[in-house]
């Protein structure tokens, strides 16, 4: 697999929330934590149900994406969710 870097990883999980909410406030921040990268995801309140999806299962699938990312990368990457 060819290398993605951190700021494609950023921009896929903007892309996925932008078409789940609109184009309107969404943001990510990119920051490291302790050994980890953590994309810290903010929408709007009312669109909140739709990132978080029924039962958590759209930010869980999310986050699965992620984790296959981040393992075909050897690095560990966090997706968290800001009210």
């Amino acid at each position: 697999m060819p290398q993605v870097t951190d700021e494609q990883v950023k921009t896929l999980v903007t892309d996925i929330a932008t078409m789940l909410v609109g184009t309107d406030g969404v943001s990510v921040e990119q920051f490291e934590e302790e050994g980890e990268i953590v994309f810290e995801l903010t929408v709007p309140e009312e669109a909140m149900g739709k990132v978080i999806g029924k039962s958590g299962r759209t930010a869980k699938a999310m986050r699965t994406v992620l984790e296959a990312v981040g393992e075909a990368q050897n690095k560990r990457y966090v997706l968290d969710i800001v009210e």
